[in-house]
């Protein structure tokens, strides 16, 4: 059985709800009170053990890539000033033995094609999927350890899912649940009448990876675009895919709402411990 070591962080949409502010610089960059979600996304990554991040990009994100590369110039100008602890702030953005891949997604084509433009990168090789836009707190060692736990058992796809009630179901991908608890399908964005049950898919996957293949041969779903949740569905048919609840709890950070919500959650808990 093959070790998740790779996770592909799918970064090159616009962030049109965010402009002017994205106009030059990318959504993911945009702070959580003094980091980057894209940051949180990483060692949320890096902590499950993974050490290959694969950034799938689209024209003016050479930020992200800027803010992972080492800074050398700045690393001394602090030093100089005798700035020591923001120095190696600076220094260590990824501990020693990750590595960063950039991927550039030509055309914006959806969720499942994002992925798709990293197979060659991963290989036939299981790998992890973050959405920064999913700003996470959690319990124990993350959200994306509990799905690599769970995978190691069973070696098939895992999606972390969340309860969510009423009619805000229909902005999700949600699943359909066997009676044993594994997943029957997962059905993106229906209406809230016809949602199959109130557990919705956020942005934290493990693929295996003949999704790949299933995604190559898929035509566009919901919006024109190749969806992610169709594909998965189709494993799900086959058996394939497990569902692990959220242990804690998401902030849509694609919505003002959400992100303003991140923030104030994160001062908190900076004021609270300290």
């Amino acid at each position: 059985m093959k070790s998740v070591k790779k996770a592909v962080f799918p970064v090159a949409g616009f962030g049109t709800r965010f402009l002017p502010a994205t106009k030059a610089m990318p959504k993911e960059l945009l702070p959580i009170v003094d980091k980057p979600l894209i940051q949180y996304a990483a060692e949320e990554a890096i902590a499950a053990g993974i050490d290959t991040l694969i950034f799938v990009t689209g024209r003016n994100k050479r930020a992200i890539e800027d803010h992972f590369d080492n800074n050398q110039e700045l690393e001394m100008a602090l030093r100089a000033k005798g700035k020591n602890e923001q120095a190696d702030m600076v220094k260590n953005i990824l501990p020693e033995g990750v590595e960063c891949i950039f991927v550039r997604q030509p055309e914006q084509l959806g969720l499942g094609h994002a992925v798709l433009c990293a197979e060659r990168v991963v290989g036939n090789d299981p790998f992890a999927v973050l959405l920064a836009d999913d700003f996470l707190t959690f319990k124990g060692s993350g959200v994306t350890a509990d799905l690599l736990q769970s995978f190691t058992q069973s070696n098939k796809t895992q999606l972390s899912v969340m309860e969510v009630a009423g009619p805000d179901i229909s902005k999700y991908g949600v699943v359909a649940p066997h009676a044993d608890g594994t997943v029957a399908g997962l059905v993106e964005k229906p209406a809230a009448a016809d949602a199959p049950s109130n557990l919705a898919s956020i942005g934290r996957y493990v693929l295996t990876p003949d999704i790949f293949e299933i995604l190559r041969r898929q035509p566009p779903g919901a919006g024109g675009e190749i969806q992610l949740a169709d594909a998965i569905n189709t494993q799900a048919a086959r058996g394939a895919v497990e569902a692990v609840k959220l242990n804690g709890r998401r902030f849509d950070c694609g919505s003002m709402r959400g992100y303003l919500d991140a923030i104030m959650h994160v001062a908190g808990q900076r004021e609270h411990d300290n």
